[in-house]
């Protein structure tokens, strides 16, 4: 790979602004913990992925966790750590992880599975989490919405994201069958107000009896439809976006394919630029062409891991929701083959896109920062900007996370 301190000339956005960078190592590891907030705390980088730009080399300011300042060439004042063999970046921002670590969002002991998912996560440069769940029975749906949306409200997580029931079961995935339904008012209310507006996204089937009144619904507690396992044709597709459908969850997986006389739903959300089509670089579910279909087309590309238990932990067997998985070789699988979630980080999927799929680096890590924070309105997150969070990742030339930055705090590694 060529770093993107010197990438091809036909990747280099007209905005990439050139200096002389310094042939020194870069800093040695933060001490996690260092420095305390308050203090003020200037980053330099070899490469800085700003959000309309790309620097080398660049500086990050920082002051009581907050970004007040970034820019191009040599820092305005001597860096408290620099790194200029290496990429600066965002923190990555994942909207849609079932879990990690050994433990997923649906369990029962809420607090101890969240600690170890957002734990596992973290260390791979994921800064800002939003909890994915499986479809459970409707009651315990409640409970752990409930018990979910009060990690939402002290900012552990970003929010909580219904991926069912209201699912197509032709494109059901790793869903149980038997627990899918059809969206009724009474439904949807209960489970957004569960959430105490920590809802912040829905998967829905549109095509469903009650879909597209239930994607109003959802819109109207100011949460994202996005469209998902779903045997939707183009046209419903079409009417859900109309009615206010701003998402397709992981396009392509779960849903009906395109023919060319049926396009179906894939083609309806990546043709229109008001969606965010999330994707799964991980090699399983997509070829590296239809990642490049999927970047390139005029929908905003949005990487999610779609993780279950096993991301970061030893393959083996294990639950997504009831249903059993088994893990090996680097996949998750039903016992009928069906593909159930995955073991990505998006450290991997960022990896992934640029190394396999030939997606330009800072294209691929704004996939992974403010595109899903643009897509759940994170106002705050996803940029090397002004005003947002303190959150930053440094990138090796591999693309590898060698340290992470959140809310102004260094990590553990």
């Amino acid at each position: 790979m060529t770093p993107l301190t010197s990438p091809p000339a036909d990747l280099v956005p007209a905005e990439h602004t050139t200096a002389p960078i310094m042939h020194v190592q870069d800093s040695a590891a933060p001490r996690p913990g260092a420095p305390a907030l308050n203090l003020p705390m200037l980053v330099s980088g070899g490469t800085v992925i700003a959000p309309d730009a790309v620097y080398s080399p660049g500086w990050v300011d920082i002051r009581d966790g907050r970004i007040v300042g970034c820019g191009a060439g040599e820092p305005p004042r001597e860096a408290d750590y620099s790194f200029p063999q290496s990429t600066l970046a965002a923190g990555y921002v994942d909207i849609h992880t079932h879990g990690g670590g050994g433990s997923s969002f649906n369990d029962a002991d809420t607090d101890s599975a969240v600690a170890r998912i957002t734990a596992t996560h973290l260390a791979h440069g994921t800064t800002t989490m939003m909890a994915s769940l499986v479809t459970v029975p409707l009651d315990e749906f409640e409970r752990t919405v409930s018990a979910l949306a009060g990690l939402v409200e002290q900012g552990v997580l970003a929010g909580i994201h219904l991926e069912g029931p209201w699912l197509s079961p032709a494109h059901r995935g790793a869903h149980d069958v038997k627990l899918l339904r059809d969206p009724d008012t009474e439904t949807v209310d209960r489970l957004m107000r569960a959430g105490r507006g920590a809802v912040r996204m829905v998967t829905i089937a549109p095509e469903l009896e009650g879909g597209l009144a239930a994607v109003r619904q959802i819109v109207g507690y100011r949460a994202v439809a996005a469209v998902g396992h779903s045997d939707a044709d183009y046209e419903t597709t079409r009417q859900a976006i109309a009615a206010g459908a701003t998402a397709g969850t992981h396009v392509f997986n779960a849903m009906r394919q395109i023919h060319h006389r049926e396009p179906g739903p894939a083609l309806a959300l990546l043709e229109d630029p008001s969606i965010f089509a999330e994707l799964i670089a991980d090699g399983v579910h997509l070829h590296p062409a239809m990642v490049r279909l999927i970047i390139g087309s005029p929908s905003r590309p949005v990487f999610v891991t779609d993780a279950m238990a096993a991301a970061g932990a030893d393959e083996g067997e294990y639950k997504l929701g009831a249903l059993d998985v088994s893990v090996s070789d680097g996949q998750a699988r039903l016992a009928d083959g069906t593909i159930a979630g995955s073991v990505l980080t998006l450290s991997q999927a960022v990896r992934y896109a640029v190394h396999t799929a030939g997606i330009p680096v800072e294209v691929a890590v704004r996939a992974a920062t403010q595109n899903p924070a643009d897509m759940i309105g994170l106002a705050d997150r996803g940029r090397l900007a002004r005003g947002h969070r303190a959150d930053l990742i440094v990138l090796d030339a591999a693309l590898q996370v060698t340290a992470t930055l959140r809310a102004g705090v260094w990590c553990e590694a």
